[in-house]
């Protein structure tokens, strides 16, 4: 396991409390650790996934945030090294959002970008 500041994405500590948040109210129904993905589709080719599970693979990176456990691929770690994932609440929405320094392009609606 990684510690905090060697896990490749950065969860403010918002994301980090709505995260824990959705945990206790799925009483860990869908998993214990939320996973940091990518997937091929969206709009600029690939797409952000967050979700809870309980498989982890031999080669995922993981590391506790704050009570949390966080897990991550080696292919999204490439692409989403540097990242911060923080919780937005305004008028207009409210979620989780991807700041990827990565992207060279992403789409309007903020959930998907190309490498």
């Amino acid at each position: 396991m990684m510690t905090q500041t060697d896990f490749p994405i950065h969860l403010t500590e918002k994301a980090i409390e709505m995260a824990l948040l959705a945990l206790e109210e799925t009483k860990g129904e869908d998993g214990s650790h939320l996973r940091i993905s990518i997937r091929g589709g969206g709009c600029a080719g690939f797409k952000y996934a967050l979700n809870f599970v309980n498989d982890i693979d031999d080669d995922d990176i993981i590391a506790n945030k704050n009570g949390l456990s966080v897990v991550t691929d080696i292919f999204s770690a490439t692409h989403l090294g540097g990242s911060t994932v923080n919780y937005i609440e305004s008028l207009q929405e409210a979620g989780f959002k991807f700041e990827n320094p990565n992207a060279r392009r992403t789409c309007g609606c903020g959930s998907s970008f190309s490498a």
